[in-house]
């Protein structure tokens, strides 16, 4: 029992001089007088055989607290005055001279950058490297070329110090994990890996070259630059018409803006532009000899682009370049409802009462695209018809009612509104039993079903004979 106890007290001493060496001599005088003062205290206590109040208590240690935290809460106020500033506004439009040495350094700075990327000789340097890792893989056998740990740090150190940042431990664990973690990794993988990184890289360099500001984002100016000066680069749009040109930046630039901009502020963040896929869709048109199918698909094609320009061009029948409500009535079907279009025009940005090419490109974008939730975000702003954050029953009726009365247009018997009420908040069985947000739509996984019943008959109708509709695709 002794020997514990003369033990404990030895590590006490030990720590108590490990902390006085961590601290500053200034410091360990107060915490000294401190320990002093609390022990004649508890003498004090002791001899006297009295006893201290809960309210004693706490306010002798909120005093002690004080006192030992104050010149941390003080600070050494010199030390201030050694912070360099890490804060810089930006240059006003009125300042040349700060903006050209801002653009001079951003310029220089993203050439430093390009430097480090490994270029194509130093990728087939790579590649021969890990060809020559494994004795046995020939590029004539079948056997795949795979590479353990070991290797791979050789690789690592044969290649130098350029190659360094793809060659981490974290990269080689999460390629493992990928291939169900047997210790190896294959070597094709590894090397679509860093081709991947360096792609996006360039990329984001390219981009970071557009960003006038340096922070990071692109506005619907920047990205239509960016996009003009790649067209030259797509073959699949080497026909383009000169005339066309503006028209089709504009719409390439629009589906950026719809998806990555969901608060509508007029610019998107280059990190959301590398991380989803429209990037690659648009580059995808550098290939001379692609399919008219993946063209028709694919929304940045030149294909899709006069689709829906030549769209526009048809519903504009007074060859203002503008739309009238009237106008817009022909779109698709032309079963759109009255009372959704008059919400479009409510919601959206009009010049005297009519929608011009942009906000038409946001109306096909959410129309065509409606399992998506930025389109249902679109959409369910339009449906709020008293902006309440909700959808209840009464929202619901406003819109279905246009909807009875297309039905009697075209002869039809109108469906109650009380089983299509009933069906839909148990298609998206909302959290609250009488109101459907965005945020029920979405989870739902139904949300572009509801809506489409609410905003033109065709989609009701389709709703209404899905089985029907199921049974002839299957037959087909």
């Amino acid at each position: 029992m002794s020997e514990n106890t003369s033990k404990d007290k030895t590590d006490d001493k030990v720590n108590n001089n490990v902390c006085e060496n961590e601290t500053s001599p200034v410091q360990n005088e107060l915490n000294n007088k401190l320990k002093n003062r609390v022990k004649n205290y508890i003498k004090k206590l002791e001899d006297t055989g009295s006893v201290t109040t809960k309210d004693e208590s706490e306010k002798m240690e909120i005093e002690t607290f004080k006192q030992l935290y104050k010149p941390k809460l003080e600070g050494n106020q010199e030390s201030y005055e050694k912070i360099p500033k890490f804060y810089f506004k930006l240059p006003r439009s009125d300042e040349v001279l700060a903006q050209k040495l801002r653009e001079e350094t951003r310029a220089q700075f993203l050439q430093k950058k390009s430097k480090e990327l490994l270029d194509n000789s130093e990728l087939k340097h790579l590649w021969s490297l890990l060809e020559k890792s494994n004795a046995n893989y020939t590029p004539s056998s079948n056997d795949e070329l795979t590479i353990d740990y070991m290797q791979y740090r050789k690789i690592r150190d044969e290649a130098g110090p350029k190659y360094r940042p793809y060659f981490t431990a974290e990269v080689f664990g999460r390629l493992q994990a990928a291939e169900g973690g047997f210790g190896k990794v294959r070597g094709v993988s590894l090397f679509n890996y860093v081709m991947r990184r360096v792609w996006l890289q360039q990329t984001r360099i390219g981009l970071s070259l557009y960003d006038v500001t340096g922070q990071g984002y692109l506005t619907e100016h920047d990205l239509e630059s960016y996009i003009a000066e790649l067209v030259p680069s797509l073959a699949a749009l080497d026909g383009l018409d000169s005339s066309f040109s503006s028209f089709y930046v504009c719409t390439a630039a629009r589906k950026f803006l719809f998806f990555l901009d969901p608060l509508r502020v007029g610019r998107v963040r280059i990190r959301d532009v590398l991380s989803c896929s429209f990037l690659d869709d648009l580059l995808e048109l550098r290939e001379e000899d692609l399919p008219m199918e993946l063209q028709e698909q694919n929304w940045f094609s030149a294909a899709s682009a006069l689709r829906v320009y030549g769209q526009y061009l048809n519903l504009d029948r007074d060859h203002n370049g503008m739309l009238s409500i009237n106008e817009l009535a022909g779109y698709g079907s032309g079963t759109l409802t009255r009372a959704f279009l008059q919400r479009v025009f409510q919601q959206c940005l009009t010049y005297d009462g009519e929608m011009d090419y942009k906000t038409y490109l946001d109306l096909v974008l959410a129309l065509e695209n409606r399992k998506q939730p930025a389109a249902l975000a679109y959409l369910f702003r339009v449906l709020d018809i008293n902006s309440q954050g909700y959808l209840d029953a009464f929202t619901l009726n406003y819109f279905f009612k246009a909807i009875q009365e297309q039905m009697v247009a075209h002869g039809a018997e109108p469906v109650n509104f009380d089983d299509v009420k009933d069906e839909i908040f148990d298609m998206i069985r909302p959290e609250h039993p009488s109101r459907i947000t965005l945020q029920d739509l979405v989870r739902s996984g139904h949300g572009h079903t509801a809506v489409s019943i609410l905003l033109e008959l065709h989609g009701f109708w389709a709703y209404e004979n899905r089985e029907a509709l199921a049974a002839a695709g299957d037959h087909s």
